[in-house]
């Protein structure tokens, strides 16, 4: 193998990263972490600031993700403004600390209907000139059929939404 796509592909490697840590029926734990160009100060900002510029809409109820707003403050929303003064509660703040960790709960989408919770950290550490984030999803409950089936999709779309983070911020655009 040539030499630079082994850079390449290390580069790769070292700056995002997908993982599945734990399943069973009961629930299960995935963590996902990127390497993103700026101060932890900049990217808290952007997660929490603009998360309607980042987040994809495919995974909004609405349609349009500029419908979502996230308020980075214990008991905070990140909420969703749907047709008709309707709305959806995504997560709720339990922890921040901008420039260092937001930590939220609840579940996601798909996951609301049934009786799950879950517990989702946002961690942010200076890292050479670039801020290293870590995002690390647990949900738990009663779900018919179990969850063990459900780890990989929400590890993917988490995936999917870090790494528009990380374009964005670097770029100006998610995509």
């Amino acid at each position: 193998m040539p030499l630079a796509l082994v850079a390449i592909m290390t580069v790769v490697v070292v700056t995002a990263r997908a993982e599945v840590i734990e399943t069973s029926d009961a629930g299960f734990l995935v963590k996902n972490e990127a390497l993103i160009k700026g101060t932890p100060v900049e990217i808290y900002g952007a997660l929490t600031g603009r998360i309607d510029r980042w987040w994809d809409s495919a995974h909004t109820f609405s349609g349009d993700s500029s419908n979502l707003s996230l308020d980075p403050r214990p008991g905070g929303c990140f909420c969703e403004r749907l047709p008709n003064n309707g709305g959806v509660t995504h997560l709720t703040v339990v922890f921040a600390a901008p420039g260092k960790e937001l930590r939220l709960t609840g579940a996601l989408g798909p996951l609301q209907p049934d009786g799950l919770a879950g517990s989702m950290s946002w961690t942010l550490s200076e890292a050479g000139g670039s801020t290293k984030v870590e995002l690390r999803y647990s949900v738990g409950g009663y779900r018919s059929g179990g969850l063990r089936g459900l780890a990989s999709p929400v590890d993917g779309v988490l995936n999917g939404q870090l790494q528009r983070l990380k374009k964005y911020v670097e770029t100006g655009q998610p995509e």
